[in-house]
């Protein structure tokens, strides 16, 4: 990768990394389920405007409706959903290393799911080491299996699973919609589904908010930076270097949401999540590793060149 575009990772991940933190914050004064809707209502006419003023084509057709229902549920609804309230009881950084799992649940289904490809034993331990992983953060205490922090790590893995389920839904769902718009349509479908969730949930009420300085610095910064802003810069560097080096942001993110969290809000960071990450990241290896040696190959041979010289 050059310069630029690894600016552009560690920018991503940093905005990613801290939103972590300042969910934390918002959640203080907003109840979750209603903080995700309101941030996908934000960030949807954000980039509903941001469509308007490139003249991008605004209405889905016919097979183009798939991807939006599908990632505006699962990718945007639901996986917030779980993901907000999972951070009423964790930390930022346990919250950010659980979604770790990502990339190893990810390739796991779409294997599952093909009846021409199966995970290799190699593959499924892979697998089983990132549930380890989890494991290892969630340190459940079985003489005590409502414990607030098993809740959370419950919750947050549930985010990650549904996500997962989710980019395997939408993976091969052909669209030619331009990418601001096909994003815009996806997070007012989200949003639509968070505010029915919130409507169901009798723990939460539209007279709850309350709108405190740090709220609206944490609803802006979410809805605006981290997610219109954030997502737009994650689809450039998806199509500049391709998913498997763009699934790395998985394991630098937790950086980030830890040391955003122990500056803004004194969070800890146990050496257990530590090495529950640890666990997760080798786990990510070995589902990845054909694919990630095909990339290392092929980084190798840019930077050797057809002469045979760096």
């Amino acid at each position: 990768m050059d310069t630029r575009t690894v600016a552009a990772f560690f920018l991503l991940a940093a905005l990613w990394g801290t939103a972590f933190m300042l969910t934390k914050a918002g959640l203080a004064w907003i109840p979750p389920v209603l903080f995700a809707a309101y941030r996908f209502d934000v960030a949807a006419v954000v980039l509903f405007g941001l469509a308007l003023w490139r003249d991008e084509r605004l209405r889905p057709t016919g097979p183009e409706w798939r991807p939006v229902l599908l990632g505006g549920v699962l990718l945007v609804g639901v996986h917030h959903a779980f993901l907000f309230a999972g951070q009423l009881y964790v930390t930022s950084a346990v919250a950010a290393v659980l979604l770790g799992l990502i990339p190893v649940l990810t390739p796991a289904l779409v294997r599952l799911s093909a009846s021409a490809e199966r995970l290799s034993p190699v593959g499924l331990l892979g697998v089983s080491l990132g549930f380890a992983g989890v494991a290892t953060i969630a340190n459940p205490d079985l003489a005590n299996l409502a414990t607030a922090d098993l809740r959370g790590v419950a919750l947050v893995l549930g985010s990650a699973i549904t996500f997962a389920v989710g980019a395997v839904g939408t993976h091969d769902a052909p669209t030619t919609m331009p990418t601001v718009s096909e994003q815009a349509w996806m997070m007012f479908v989200g949003a639509v589904t968070l505010h029915a969730t919130s409507a169901a949930l009798p723990t939460e009420s539209l007279a709850d908010p309350i709108w405190t300085p740090t709220a609206v610095v944490s609803l802006g910064y979410l809805a605006v930076v981290a997610g219109a802003g954030g997502f737009a810069l994650y689809f450039w560097l998806l199509r500049r270097v391709g998913p498997i080096q763009v699934s790395l942001l998985e394991y630098v993110i937790p950086i980030f949401a830890a040391v955003s969290g122990w500056l803004a809000l004194g969070e800890g960071l146990s050496r257990q999540t530590v090495l529950g990450f640890g666990i997760i990241v080798v786990g990510f290896v070995l589902v990845k590793r054909r694919a990630l040696r095909a990339e290392l190959r092929r980084w190798r041979d840019d930077r050797i060149g057809p002469s045979g010289t760096e």
